[in-house]
């Protein structure tokens, strides 16, 4: 079984959004991902979906584009972006995905010998500090983030794989540690995945998290394509 991520699918069925304003790269975007996925994942794979992935603003909506999704190989892994304003409860959610697609939703799944979970996340201090407003809801991200490791402990065994995904990235340059980070810290995953950036080259981006590897997997920035992870294996795991 392979691990891999891609983030900011930004799929639009039935809420037509063109996305050439971030660049050319974007034009027909949908179809590079269902192309490129099907060269790469296969029915055995996990792919992680962190977030922003459809424009949908209702669930009924956001069903069309998911279903483009249950065609293409392997299991899938949701997390909400800041987009995905058609997220509804955890119970309807899950109600509604079709069998091969899971969602971590405050708390954590195991697929394999891989454990999965993680929260949106929210902005963090840079060069200026947070207005109140955000501050709040990075404090409650980290609290939901907190909730969510514990879930992932709870489904661990030993051997397993650890993997933390966001749809923000959990610090933004200059680097300052902010709650986020500290429960990242805390929590010891065998890697970090996230999105939301775009037009921002894989060497100026995040790639640690107190010495935990980071990797940003914003679709444009992969080209479309899914990013392999790592690999696991019966008797152990193989990372990448």
């Amino acid at each position: 079984m392979r691990v891999y991520a891609i983030a900011d699918l930004h799929l639009a069925t039935v809420t037509p959004k063109p996305m050439t304003v971030f660049g050319p790269q974007w034009a027909d975007h949908p179809q590079a991902i269902y192309d490129r996925w099907r060269e790469t994942v296969t029915e055995d794979d996990v792919v992680l979906l962190p977030g922003d992935l459809s424009w949908a603003m209702r669930l009924p909506e956001a069903m069309q584009d998911l279903g483009t999704l249950t065609a293409l190989p392997g299991t899938k892994v949701l997390l909400r972006g800041n987009h995905d304003y058609w997220w509804p409860t955890a119970a309807k959610l899950r109600a509604a995905l079709p069998p091969g697609m899971l969602a971590v939703v405050n708390d954590a799944v195991r697929v394999g010998t891989v454990v999965i979970c993680g929260t949106r996340g929210w902005l963090t201090p840079g060069h200026e500090p947070l207005a109140p407003d955000d501050e709040r809801l990075l404090v409650r991200e980290a609290e939901r983030l907190s909730l969510s490791v514990q879930a992932a402990e709870r489904l661990r065994q030993p051997g397993d794989v650890l993997i933390l995904m966001q749809h923000y990235p959990p610090a933004t340059a200059p680097y300052r540690p902010n709650p986020i980070t500290r429960v990242i810290e805390a929590a010891r995953p065998d890697l970090v995945v996230y999105g939301h950036l775009h037009g921002v080259p894989v060497e100026r981006s995040m790639r640690h998290v107190h010495g935990i590897p980071a990797h940003l997997v914003a679709a444009d920035v992969l080209n479309f394509t899914p990013k392999l992870l790592l690999e696991t294996v019966e008797q152990g795991r193989v990372g990448r």
